[in-house]
């Protein structure tokens, strides 16, 4: 038996690029972006720089860069921070 394909279609404003502003293009760069990618290259920085929480693996400890992104708050969960890039992206 093969696996269904699956009618879903991807959401069109998750593809469509955003332009990061200039507190979040310095963690993910500063060219107009898809909000996946942006998500993608924010949970690179978070690897690269062992900024998940140990213990509670859905918090994120943010450095300095991201304490800006995450309006000064040093632990965000990983729901929260999607809320607070949100406000860190310019429409069109």
């Amino acid at each position: 038996m093969t696996p269904e394909k699956s009618d879903k279609k991807p959401n069109p404003a998750l593809s469509k690029p955003v332009q990061p502003d200039d507190v979040l293009a310095a963690v993910v760069g500063k060219d107009p972006i898809p909000r996946s990618e942006i998500t993608k290259r924010l949970w690179d920085y978070i690897k690269k720089n062992g900024l998940q929480d140990a213990k509670v693996k859905t918090n994120i400890n943010a450095d300095d860069k991201l304490k800006a992104v995450f309006g000064g708050k040093a632990t965000v969960t990983m729901f929260e921070m999607t809320k607070l890039v949100s406000a860190h992206i310019k429409k069109g």
